[in-house]
């Protein structure tokens, strides 16, 4: 039997340390420590050599419940549907209007952040409403 694992997910962005910006208010998450030899991001950045500074950026969960999420620059904007997304539970145990006012309240807030409204899935005999959005790289995620 295995084990559970932390894991970490990455994101590939153009600008790391903004879309790791977003995701801290997205989901409470925090930007981590720099490392223990140097007291800020700053000092930090500017040891490393020119081609490699801003390359990268992660959030945490301050509880350490969550996983991490690392952002690194690539030189290619996105091009396909994600394969993989963030689903960010907002309305979990609650149903019919009470969820979809819950959804469309987070989506707002969202927006206002920069995201990208994209639908809003309605409610059916087999599924409950939710709401498919992209960050502001374009990256898809859903509100449910």
């Amino acid at each position: 039997m295995s084990t559970i694992k932390k894991f970490q997910v990455t994101f590939d962005c153009a600008e790391p340390e903004r879309v790791a910006r977003f995701w801290c208010e997205v989901l409470g998450y925090v930007m981590p420590q720099p490392p223990k030899e140097f007291a800020t991001w700053e000092d930090f950045r500017n040891a490393e050599p020119p081609e490699e500074r801003d390359t990268w950026s992660a959030c945490v969960d301050p509880s350490g419940e969550g996983p991490r999420l690392y952002f690194q620059r690539v030189p290619e904007g996105r091009v396909a549907k994600n394969r993989v997304h963030l689903d960010v539970r907002v309305g979990t145990g609650l149903v019919g209007a009470e969820r979809l006012a819950v959804l469309e309240a987070e989506c707002a807030r969202l927006v206002a952040l920069g995201a990208k409204h994209v639908t809003t899935l309605y409610a059916d005999e087999e599924n409950e409403s939710c709401i498919p959005m992209q960050d502001i790289e374009g990256n898809e995620f859903c509100i449910d």
